[in-house]
């Protein structure tokens, strides 16, 4: 079960309307035409358009099934007492005082350039439950990271 916004739900229901209305039968009539040049045995062009359809019907498969599984928060209920998923914290680096504001959100919606980080993340893992005022100790790829907590809101 994948726990996301209706924003992220939304934009998941766009995605696969668009794959399904207008990439699949591009793929379908790359393959018609890569046919249509003779010989299937040795055709790469026939072959590269079968996998290329091959990833987009999985790639449709996996949004379809995320879909199915997605869970919508409702952000009227969600409080700021704590860190949770779709929570804006503001942060400051205690080692370098820099300052750094993130959402928490599902995988599927996670954009670090949107200031969105998954919740699977060590950062986000380690904010969970935490309150404003918190100081804490986070394992990076990169050594250690020494977080305050200055404010909580919702996204």
């Amino acid at each position: 079960m994948a726990y996301m916004s209706q924003e992220g739900y939304d934009n998941l229901i766009a995605e696969l309307q668009r794959l399904e209305s207008i990439e699949r039968p591009k793929a379908s009539a790359a393959i018609a035409e890569a046919r249509d040049k003779g010989d299937l045995s040795e055709n790469s062009e026939y072959d590269a358009a079968k996998e290329a359809q091959a990833h987009l019907e999985d790639k449709i498969n996996k949004l379809k099934s995320t879909i199915a599984e997605a869970k919508i928060i409702d952000t009227s209920r969600l409080s700021t007492d704590s860190v949770q998923i779709l929570t804006k914290v503001e942060m400051t680096n205690i080692i370098t005082k820099a300052k750094m504001t993130y959402t928490i959100v599902s995988e599927n919606e996670a954009d670090l350039r949107a200031g969105k980080i998954s919740i699977q993340t060590p950062i986000a893992q380690g904010l969970l439950g935490k309150k404003v005022g918190d100081e804490v100790e986070i394992k990076i790829p990169r050594g250690t990271i020494k977080l305050r907590i200055e404010n909580i809101s919702i996204a």
